[in-house]
């Protein structure tokens, strides 16, 4: 008997080793190249039509994995903050704040209002995506897995409402900085103008994305043996007692107070402080050490508790460099501009709408390679938006092709480091996860394009 095509699937560490070979074989099969470049604002842009081969320069078996160490460290930053991010909830989890505030809120609503609660959630973390971004809310992850086992879902459920909702929710994001600013200002439009229509197409993906979590619910309550997440260890994520018996102790008050002031610190200095990534660390490593201190825990207990989650962590921390070494290998082997180069090139004989249409498609595809929004933007956009206009689509158009084609494929993305932190955290295999978040996808994919074929026919600019 044949098994079942996600069974198949292999791990993400395979997958990346896979990508990162396969890249290293393209920097002997693809010509190298390179645009020009000009700093404008502090950021080096692409001059388009300045596309000139170059002496290549192909990566050896040793080259590729002497590329590693570089990719690890490039992608410091990402690592840091999911340990961090495990260390403060391992405070929490072991002085049970969660545990006991989850029981106490659920008890409150009950089962009977679980639904509404799901689709809260959902829209809650999208709103996190949208306001604070992406890698900066992985600390709030396990959040929605205690809850969720609460409600009777699972760990895959957990991951939809809280990955789900921010993945859609800052891919899509009017306002997403690392895409659509970076777009605006690489065409000189006003900031985040524009910003009216991409409104209903981020809402309309959240709304899809909350709708797809309650049917899954409702089919986990209908035969609990249908769950993709069937057999996930849940240990320290389950409530241990029944709902009636849960309080909240004066600590946990206190605990849960220190943890929602560094969130709430750090959703205002992203805004008002400009705070990048390893501003946030910052921020939760010094709620981790205030929540220790006075967590009524002992050294020992606080050291056994951190070790205990950077185990789970470690793994997730070593495929985010794994996938952070794909872009060194593509910048080494100088074919990055060689494959935008090439993806306009294919664009250029299109119609109108399945220009559109087939930008997306050639971002989706790139952005498995370039994982990085604001990277990708910088790469192509330069490119895309004056072929675009030769094409009759307005750079408005162009810019939101590309955001769609970045944004919603980050569900299933190997190579994004955020999302690969996260299912480790919800302790949610990738191919458990894929199961999941493909079909999802191609809905969320056809919405977009609705969404930009509508931009097309109205002239959007």
């Amino acid at each position: 008997m044949s098994r079942p095509w996600y069974a198949r699937i292999p791990s993400p560490l395979i997958m990346l080793m896979l990508i990162v070979l396969a890249v290293g074989a393209m920097t002997w099969l693809l010509p190298a190249g390179l645009y020009e470049r000009v700093a404008v604002d502090g950021r080096m842009r692409v001059v388009p039509g300045s596309y000139h081969e170059v002496e290549a320069s192909p990566l050896n078996l040793f080259d590729i994995f002497r590329a590693f160490p570089d990719g690890y460290k490039r992608a410091t930053p990402i690592i840091f903050i999911c340990l961090v991010s495990a260390l403060m909830f391992s405070i929490l989890e072991a002085t049970m704040t969660i545990e006991n505030v989850v029981g106490k809120v659920v008890s409150r609503m009950g089962s009977k209002h679980a639904e509404l609660l799901i689709v809260l959630l959902t829209f809650v973390y999208g709103a996190l995506g949208i306001m604070v971004g992406y890698e900066n809310n992985i600390a709030t992850i396990p959040i929605a897995a205690v809850v969720m086992l609460a409600l009777g879902g699972d760990l895959i459920l957990a991951a939809g409402v809280s990955i789900g909702g921010m993945t859609v929710a800052f891919g899509l994001s009017p306002i997403n900085f690392y895409t659509v600013g970076n777009g605006h200002l690489i065409a000189d439009l006003p900031l985040f103008s524009g910003w009216a229509l991409r409104s209903v197409v981020c809402a309309g993906g959240l709304l899809l994305m909350a709708w797809y979590n309650v049917r899954y619910y409702r089919r986990l309550k209908a035969d609990p043996e249908s769950g993709i997440g069937r057999g996930l260890d849940v240990s320290g994520m389950q409530l241990s007692k029944p709902l009636n018996e849960y309080s909240i102790t004066p600590r946990n008050w206190w605990l849960l107070t220190v943890f929602l002031a560094g969130l709430g610190i750090v959703l205002y200095g992203v805004f008002k402080w400009e705070l990048h990534i390893n501003d946030t660390s910052a921020i939760f490593l010094m709620v981790m050490v205030v929540c220790a201190l006075t967590s009524g825990l002992s050294g020992r207990e606080v050291t056994e508790a951190g070790f205990k989650s950077i185990a789970q962590m470690a793994p997730a921390t070593f495929i985010i460099g794994m996938a952070t070494t794909v872009s060194v290998i593509m910048e080494q082997g100088q074919i990055q501009d060689t494959i935008s180069h090439g993806l306009a090139q294919a664009l250029s004989g299109l119609p109108t709408y399945a220009s559109a249409v087939g930008m997306s498609i050639g971002q989706s595809g790139l952005n498995l390679l370039i994982p990085s929004g604001s990277g990708q933007a910088m790469a192509t956009l330069p490119v895309m938006i004056p072929l675009g206009e030769a094409l009759g689509l307005s750079p408005q158009i162009s810019i939101l092709a590309f955001q769609i084609g970045d944004g919603v494929t980050n569900l299933f993305n190997p190579s994004l480091g955020g999302l690969v932190a996260m299912l480790s955290l919800c302790r949610v295999p990738f191919d458990r996860w894929l199961r999941f978040a493909l079909p999802l996808t191609g809905m969320l994919l056809v919405w977009a394009w609705v969404g930009l074929l509508v931009a097309v026919a109205i002239g959007y600019s």
